[in-house]
């Protein structure tokens, strides 16, 4: 019975950390008036549980907006750092630097 015990915490545990495993982090770019490069407003895709990493560049402070979406979120305004969000739930998210405004610097995020 013990050894039934010690068998199924291992596999909780196994399971547990494999989960972990699986989650992807996507590094995304926010510097002076854009997202991820200069041009048109991109389109990053992630997938659901994947933790995407806004690191902030530049001269100019920013912040990370969602303005539509199905969850919001929003960062601090900072000139450098990075801020984490753990994707959790699907679907289209338009963000912006509510500093620049979104014709400035907006992109949008797929979450599938």
């Amino acid at each position: 019975m013990r050894r039934l015990l010690v068998v199924l915490a291992a596999a909780a545990l196994l399971a547990a950390l494999g989960g972990t495993a699986l989650a992807h982090s996507r590094g995304i770019t926010v510097d002076d008036n854009f997202f991820v490069r200069e041009g048109v407003p991109p389109t990053v895709t992630v997938r659901r549980g994947d933790v995407v990493a806004f690191r902030f560049r530049g001269d100019s402070p920013h912040n990370v907006t969602v303005t539509r979406g199905p969850v919001r979120f929003r960062s601090t305004t900072r000139l450098t750092g990075t801020y984490r969000r753990k994707m959790t739930t699907r679907g289209r998210y338009t963000i912006v630097c509510t500093i620049h405004g979104p014709e400035q610097q907006r992109m949008t995020l797929r979450v599938r």
